[in-house]
């Protein structure tokens, strides 16, 4: 009998303790904390309800990555009069071989953005178009910038320069904290981002809020799969090259020479250093220490370059230093989440071949800037998400027409062994050797100073056709039809499946869609 009432007992008691511990959970589960999320972010409640960190460092924005992107952002908002904490993994100057060529269409956004001035005291050299180069023949490609001022055109220069200017104007603002620290993930709380969670420089995990958080931690971000469906593949890899004193046919043009395989690109990065890229198809290379590469480049490569760039390519190739890097291209594919946006290389990346990442970027933040100007207040996520779902169809136009002729002009300028693809590569150098409207529409798009889509599709197949007439002129045969037919499918083939991935209907048509004309929300 006593054992009985000693077994009843305990039942009684675990049976509260179990309803007490539910009582205690749902309690936290109703002020937005999970049991195991609780002891992850610590925070304290405003009293109007709003997130605010520990220490009492608030910020409207949180920018993940000081990269192009995250700097020019965090300048732009903060001018704007808005508080906002970067934090960047590396502080120290970042040392890449790509990233280095602005389009005059992304100098324009520079000064659009009040950062012209960050490409000064660098050794930036002026960019006027490009030289083209196949089988000993060449053309020069200028940018049409008669209608522009002076000061208007590319610019090239060493990339970490150009990205500590960047951080030094973002953080020359009182409202703007630069901080070093590597973010491990975004905090969630009942599907809306609230802020960060990081570690400092000297090891420290801490934590920051915001109402909206900014993902801009570039091609390798470990953040992005929360934030979007990343499709990312990988053509090709470029193997980086500085060439000194050295003399390119053309100044203060870049070059590209339709080699074979893939293409070759020249460009100056300073005064005295010419920028060497060479485009190997597929993810593996050569390898570096064993000297299969230095072995590619002399054998492969270095007869192809102008005769005028050799001695300094093999010079380049000698002194060893030789580096790689793939090249990545993902189309943009959000998933809208409130509290969080993504931008620069997390978000969208295309084939470096035109280097028109940069000035995608800075055309987005402007985008970005103007929609967020007439919000005085940031901490209604779900509204403010639903309304900055405009960001991704008003980017569209310029970003769109870039990255379709990325993609386009890398499948275009590389070798292939068929006869129609040779055929569609010759077409695209006569086409553009023509000069006036058949040279000065392709380039302003590639420039991003004429950033149509409808434009761009017309160029295209205005290349096939003329390679079509190449074919049939003087005297069609059977079989010269035949490689014609093939040619335009091929043609077809290339861009339809890249206008596919950017959105028919948000590229050619984005007044169609709904969130084109979102309003800001009220408050």
């Amino acid at each position: 009998m006593a054992d009985w009432y000693l077994w009843a007992w305990i039942l009684c008691s675990t049976m509260t303790l179990v309803v007490l511990r539910g009582s205690v959970l749902n309690r936290r589960k109703g002020n937005g904390i999970s049991p195991t999320r609780g002891e992850f972010v610590k925070r304290v409640l405003a009293g109007n309800g709003e997130c605010r960190s520990a220490d009492g460092s608030d910020a409207d924005v949180i920018i993940v990555g000081a990269g192009v992107a995250g700097s020019a952002l965090a300048h732009t908002l903060g001018k704007d009069g808005r508080r906002v904490h970067v934090i960047e993994r590396d502080l120290t100057e970042p040392d890449r071989i790509v990233g280095e060529l602005l389009q005059p269409g992304g100098y324009l956004k520079l000064i659009e953005l009040g950062l012209e001035d960050c490409v000064e005291e660098i050794d930036a050299q002026k960019v006027f178009g490009y030289a083209l180069f196949k089988d000993g023949k060449h053309t020069r490609l200028s940018y049409p910038l008669e209608n522009f001022h002076s000061d208007v055109s590319g610019r090239s220069f060493h990339n970490g320069r150009f990205i500590q200017r960047m951080r030094e104007k973002a953080a020359s603002l009182p409202n703007v904290r630069l901080e070093q620290g590597t973010v491990t993930s975004l905090l969630e709380e009942k599907g809306t981002i609230r802020g960060v969670r990081y570690k400092t420089k000297d090891g420290r995990e801490l934590t920051a809020f915001a109402p909206l958080t900014i993902v801009c931690d570039g091609c390798f971000s470990n953040l992005r799969r929360s934030l979007c469906n990343p499709k990312v593949d990988v053509p090709s890899c470029f193997v980086g090259l500085v060439l000194e004193n050295c003399h390119l046919p053309y100044s203060n043009h870049g070059h590209v020479i339709l080699a074979d395989p893939s293409p070759i690109l020249f460009y100056p990065i300073s005064c005295t250093e010419v920028r060497c890229l060479v485009d190997i198809p597929g993810q593996k290379v050569p390898s570096i220490p064993n000297g299969e590469m230095t072995n590619y480049l002399k054998t492969i490569v270095a007869h192809q370059v102008p005769p005028e760039i050799y001695d300094s390519f093999v010079a380049a190739v000698d002194k060893g230093n030789i580096r790689t890097m793939p090249n990545r291209s993902m189309p943009a594919s959000p998933y809208p989440t409130p509290g969080a946006l993504l931008m620069g290389d997390a978000f969208n990346m295309r084939h470096p071949l035109t280097g028109g990442g940069m000035t995608v970027a800075l055309s987005d933040i402007v985008v970005l800037r103007d929609l967020l100007r007439p919000l005085r207040d940031l901490n209604d996520a779900p509204n403010l998400c639903k309304y900055l779902e405009s960001f991704y169809t008003l980017r569209k136009p310029v970003a769109s027409t870039i990255n379709t002729l990325a993609g386009a002009l890398y499948k275009v300028f590389s070798a292939s062994p068929d006869q129609a693809r040779k055929e569609m590569r010759q077409a695209c150098f006569d086409y553009l050797s023509l000069g006036g409207v058949f040279s000065t529409g392709p380039i302003s798009l590639l420039s991003g100073l004429n950033p149509r889509p409808l434009s761009l599709v017309m160029h295209f197949f205005a290349v096939a056709i003329y390679g079509i007439g190449r074919l049939l002129v003087p005297f069609p045969s059977p079989k010269r039809i035949w490689i014609g037919a093939r040619l335009i499918t091929g043609a077809s083939g290339i861009i339809f499946p890249i206008i596919k991935s950017e959105g028919v209907r948000q590229m050619f048509f984005p007044a169609t869609v709904p969130a084109y004309y979102r309003a800001p929300p009220l408050k």
